[in-house]
């Protein structure tokens, strides 16, 4: 199995994905700065990273949506292949338009960063196969920017097409109808906020983040 986990500059858990990813699943990744124009052949899982982003500057991920590699990524994910955005990741995928939706300040304005206890919507993704059947899991959020936001129109078509995967048993940052993550109409990109990279092993709190990257390898 083969990954790529792409480095923007202001990236801040790239490696972090990294070292999950191979833990978790056994597969080589390869990091690919965002000035790339190509990808490793054969990949069977993309992953953009948590981060800062240019630093955040203009919107959150707004310049980091078009970075050269994204062209490639975006044609990876028009082929089928498993694509996640993590936090940062997952505003890159929003601005990027692979994803409906914005990333908007959360709801008291500040920064949270605690574990926090998700709801599997959606067990049947190609994203959450391996939990078996578990409607909880615990991740990790860390973020100033992760109130998710669509009009209602969206958010009805989101549900009833069954593309609410993550949805927060305690809201923490005022997200939409509490979701925590989607995936696209064709299932196989999936944008959420918390962080499986920080919740790989027993040994940080949690280890339910291993299966969604094992779910998204299995699949391949």
């Amino acid at each position: 199995m083969k990954a790529a986990v792409i480095v923007f500059p202001g990236s801040n858990c790239d490696r972090d994905c990294k070292v999950a990813i191979e833990r978790s699943t056994g597969a080589k990744v390869d990091m690919v700065w965002h000035g790339d124009t190509a990808l490793p052949s054969g990949l069977d899982l993309i992953v953009l990273p948590g981060g800062f982003s240019y630093g955040d500057y203009l919107r959150c991920a707004a310049m980091a949506s078009l970075s050269p590699v994204m062209a490639e990524v975006r044609a990876a994910a028009e082929r089928g292949v498993a694509t996640v955005g993590i936090c940062n990741g997952f505003q890159v995928l929003t601005e990027a338009k692979m994803l409906p939706g914005a990333l908007l300040r959360n709801e008291k304005l500040k920064y949270v960063c605690k574990p926090v206890g998700l709801e599997v919507t959606n067990a049947q993704t190609r994203f959450t196969a391996a939990y078996n059947g578990r409607r909880e899991v615990e991740m990790t959020v860390g973020n100033g920017e992760g109130n998710f936001f669509a009009d209602e129109e969206t958010l009805d078509r989101l549900e009833g097409e069954g593309q609410v995967v993550f949805r927060y048993l305690d809201n923490p940052n005022g997200s939409s109808r509490a979701i925590a993550g989607i995936v696209n109409g064709k299932g196989n990109v999936l944008g959420l906020m918390p962080h499986p990279d920080r919740a790989f092993e027993e040994e940080l709190g949690s280890a339910d983040g291993a299966l969604l990257f094992q779910s998204a390898l299995a699949s391949a």
